[in-house]
């Protein structure tokens, strides 16, 4: 059984020493020889893209011999070699101007001292420009390849001022690509945000964007033949749930179509490793603690979430000055194009979780808000109890006790307790948390159940109400005058209708009451 790459992104490496490969190369043939040449890909972290770099890295170099068995190998032009500027900004984190300029400073140095150049130029895009001036004129047309990109800016996101200044520090450097058409064969930049053309790009609107388009959608990642194909032993090794690994793990879709629905790479390679346990490997590797935050100062009604409409001109408005959350979500990972739709005559998107792993990990960040891990946890154990035993007596003083953790103080500096959706984005962030299948707004031929809970023996069906419009008994009416448990009456034998209602002057639950189907 050939080795896991696990935090390897070197080609070579994989490819000398045994380790699973996921031919990705019919893509890089495809990007050098259907005219273009100058490429922008945007990717969450940990998708395979410094990977993807360093294999486009060694084609051009031509290093046949790393490439035996694959597509590139018999539909490549291997009498042609080119020299590769490639600069990786993805290890370490600079804090300032200065700090950037230090390290694109050693890049070039690297760069001048391996091709003989003389240091003629004080400034970074004098001598960048220079560098690829004299490497092409010595050797011939340069490749240009560029990994993570925007990761000094995104170090930097909480500070706007920092940000700012490594931006246009950046836009310097970059912009040097646009005036060297003559003497560049091959240019590709890769990162996590898509930066608006105005701000990183304006130098820079050559760039052809790959981050949406069908033909790429699976560059990066495996799709679910790719996983069967070249994991099929540790597949059989743990006797895997396929069906299972795909909820957990699959459905990250870059516009698509359904079988180029992807894996994130490092999710399944440590579900491997880890001895077939299902666990939020991709997500722990970084809680999203400034997109918690944005979330809870937009005062953003949670369940919404799952079923976003937004135009497809809106997924790349990002820029320091105006962080579009939504826009955020997408290009970090936590929110995937579910379909692809119109809006008017204009292309959009309705977004939405990729899976379960992303679901239940980013409602129990979510969860923690205004409150602490320790209560979450406690509550998330208590609930858990309840929805399994289907026991709800102590419902009502455990969602009690846990409105009754938030401090007064966070009531006072947030106008939250006017939102009315605050209540119920609690409550289904913790009922997400559980890593249960869970349908915000579930649509019946009678109208929208407010939140459905789905479990292997059993299905839930809540309804919220505001105390001051409705009572939780008024709540299960309403559920049983539409006639919402219909539609399930045939998945579950246990069906149970729940009624939550809530008081937003003591900002606490009001009332629970529970029928049994």
């Amino acid at each position: 059984m050939k080795q896991l790459p696990i935090g390897i992104s070197t080609f070579e490496k994989i490819r000398s020493d045994n380790y699973v490969y996921v031919d990705k190369t019919q893509h890089i043939v495809r990007l050098a020889t259907t005219g273009g040449r100058y490429y922008f890909l945007s990717r969450p972290r940990r998708f395979g893209k410094s990977l993807l770099i360093d294999t486009i890295k060694q084609a051009f170099l031509g290093r046949k011999d790393l490439f035996s068995g694959l597509y590139l190998e018999n539909n490549w032009d291997w009498s042609k070699q080119y020299p590769v500027i490639h600069f990786d900004f993805g290890s370490g984190v600079v804090q300032s101007r200065q700090e950037l300029n230090s390290k694109i400073e050693q890049f070039l140095d690297e760069y001048y001292s391996k091709y003989g150049i003389e240091n003629i130029y004080n400034d970074v895009s004098g001598r960048f420009s220079y560098l690829i001036r004299r490497v092409a004129e010595k050797i011939g047309q340069v490749v240009v390849l560029i990994d993570e990109y925007d990761k000094p800016i995104l170090d930097n996101i909480t500070d706007k001022t920092a940000a700012i200044a490594i931006r246009e520090g950046l836009k310097n450097l970059y912009s040097v690509i646009k005036s060297h058409d003559s003497h560049i064969k091959f240019a590709l930049l890769t990162g996590v945000s898509k930066f608006s053309k105005v701000s990183l790009f304006s130098g820079l609107n050559i760039l052809e964007d790959l981050s949406l388009k069908s033909d790429y959608a699976d560059i990066c990642g495996y799709t679910q033949s790719e996983l069967e194909r070249e994991f099929a032993e540790h597949l059989k090794d743990g006797g895997v749930d396929k069906s299972a690994l795909k909820l957990w793990y699959n459905g990250y879709n870059f516009a698509g179509k359904e079988a180029q629905k992807v894996y994130n790479p490092f999710d399944i390679l440590l579900f491997f490793s880890n001895d077939y346990q299902y666990r939020n490997y991709w997500f722990e590797t970084a809680t999203p603690t400034f997109l918690v935050r944005l979330i809870e100062q937009n005062h953003y009604f949670i369940p919404e979430l799952d079923g976003l409409l937004i135009a497809d001109n809106s997924l790349s408005n990002f820029d320091i000055e105006e962080i579009p959350l939504i826009t955020l979500l997408f290009q970090t990972g936590y929110l995937t194009i579910k379909e692809v739709t119109t809006i008017g005559t204009q292309y959009a998107y309705i977004l939405g979780y990729p899976n379960l792993e992303v679901k239940a990990s980013l409602n129990g960040a979510l969860a923690e808000i205004a409150s602490s891990s320790l209560i979450k946890n406690r509550t998330l154990g208590k609930l858990s109890q309840i929805f399994n035993s289907a026991n709800f007596a102590d419902l009502k003083l455990m969602l009690s006790s846990h409105f009754a953790s938030i401090p007064h103080d966070w009531y006072r500096n947030n106008d939250i307790a006017n939102y009315e959706g605050f209540y119920a984005s609690i409550v289904y962030s913790l009922v997400c948390a559980l890593g249960y299948e869970v349908i915000a707004e579930d649509v019946t031929n009678h109208g929208k159940i407010d939140l459905t809970v789905k479990m292997e023996d059993k299905i839930i069906i809540l309804e919220f109400k505001l105390s001051k419009y409705g009572s939780a008994t008024e709540a299960i009416k309403q559920i049983k005058e539409r006639n919402y448990a219909e539609k399930y009456l045939s998945e579950a034998s246990e069906i149970y209708l729940l009624g939550i209602s809530f008081d937003s002057d003591k900002r606490n639950i009001e009332d629970v009451q529970v029928e049994e189907v």
